[in-house]
């Protein structure tokens, strides 16, 4: 484990997720207009989406031992230079087939990249001060995504709008965003120390052998918690409902302005504005869950943003949809330190990886799911009635937050009668 204490872990945690999502923010507002203006139908993008989804599936277990055994850094390295394959190829792509290779290479990249950050930071954290509150860094993490795809997405917009290189209007955030993976992986090589590890041949193979028995014993965890199963099976929801505010919003906005050109400069401003939101919602919610419990916070906000996304599909007009659309983002920034403080409350450094990526197993191939059905939803009533479907569904996950609601109260409980033990 690195010798870092836990406040320059916290900064180079903060500067590694900025430059990891600052990519996304660039295409935020563009990936899924892009395949359309090539001449992709919308069941032909929800396919080519899905891909990634169902490579994560295969991989994001794999991929989560082998962090846990071999090391966060070398597996974050090695996943940086998948995306910038990814990237260069979706640049490219022309065809079907094309951009179905491209979001392969994706789905290698995000099995890869799904936990050894958090994981490293987590880990640092807690070895520098073992009763360091995770919750507040995760928080600031979250808001430090959400401030990065805000201005990536604001200078996606930007870049459209002026147009300022001749041909494709799309092609220049592309190019910024490949170019940000590799001043990425640079970051990761220099910013990500951990304690050293055997790297002669008969150590990495002893490693990598050492992968199945770590996934058995993440499943086995899964099986004998309640919590963790609750939580695992809330991401599934989500990863479901997804699409249904990040892919569809911009086809459902661009049918409202009439195009993909405009509404491709729209989605930058309303994009960067909605991901700013999603900081605020980040940085807001670990005071409220002071209140309320991080559970009861976790659980309520899965309602809201299901009623968010609803209203997504029902409001005619573009104001209104926006509105919807930056409301949305509020509650799922405000959503992801709740349900990751529960997911690290679950388990030890040993599988913590592990368990992060089953997470996101469950969560990428349901997006995966959901992409392809609500697509298709859209392609064969409106976009409108897929984008409720979807909020539904989000909203459903909500009562799976008892057991960890349950667990928490139990806890709180144990401490106030310590306290008062002390008191006495």
């Amino acid at each position: 484990m690195s010798t870092l204490d836990a406040r320059s872990a916290r900064r180079r945690y903060l500067a590694l997720t900025a430059l990891r999502w600052l990519p996304v923010g660039f295409l935020a507002p563009i990936f899924v207009l892009i395949p359309l203006s090539r001449g992709l139908s919308l069941t032909e993008i929800g396919f080519v989406f899905a891909a990634q989804g169902l490579v994560v599936l295969a991989l994001e277990l794999p991929t989560g031992g082998l962090s846990d055994v071999l090391g966060r850094r070398p597996v974050l390295l090695l996943a940086s230079v998948v995306a910038i394959v990814s990237m260069s190829l979706f640049t490219i792509a022309d065809s079907a087939p094309l951009f179905v290779a491209a979001m392969v290479l994706q789905g290698i990249y995000r099995a890869l990249d799904s936990g050894p950050l958090e994981a490293w930071f987590v880990d640092a954290t807690l070895a520098a001060d073992p009763n360091a509150e995770i919750e507040h860094g995760l928080g600031r993490g979250t808001a430090v995504l959400s401030v990065a795809i805000a201005v990536g997405a604001l200078a996606s917009g930007g870049l459209v709008a002026l147009h300022p290189i001749p041909g494709d209007p799309l092609l220049l955030p592309l190019l910024v965003a490949l170019g940000v993976h590799v001043l990425h992986f640079g970051a990761v090589a220099v910013l990500m120390t951990e304690a050293p590890r055997p790297r002669h041949p008969e150590a990495i193979a002893a490693s990598v052998r050492a992968v199945p028995g770590v996934i058995r014993e993440g499943l086995a965890l899964l099986r004998s918690s309640r919590v963790l199963l609750g939580l695992v099976l809330v991401e599934a929801f989500w990863g479901f409902s997804m699409p249904a505010f990040e892919s569809l919003f911009p086809i459902r906005l661009s049918e409202l302005v009439g195009g993909t050109d405009p509404a491709a400069a729209i989605m930058g401003p309303v994009g960067s504005g909605a991901w700013f939101a999603s900081a605020a919602g980040a940085a807001g919610i670990v005071v409220a869950s002071r209140r309320i419990g991080v559970a009861r916070s976790a659980a309520l906000l899965r309602i809201v943003q299901g009623a968010t996304v609803v209203a997504m599909g029902l409001i005619a007009g573009p104001v209104g949809v926006v509105i919807a659309y930056l409301a949305c983002y509020t509650a799922h920034g405000a959503s992801n330190p709740m349900h990751t403080t529960l997911l690290h409350r679950q388990v030890a450094g040993s599988y913590r990886t592990t368990v992060l990526s089953m997470n996101s197993m469950v969560s990428q191939p349901a997006g995966a799911l959901g992409t392809i059905t609500l697509a298709a939803l859209a392609d064969g009533t409106s976009v409108g009635s897929a984008m409720v479907v979807g909020g539904i569904i989000c909203a459903l996950a909500a009562p799976l937050y008892v057991p960890a609601w349950r667990q928490e109260r139990e806890r709180r409980a144990a401490a106030e009668a310590d306290r008062a033990a002390v008191a006495a």
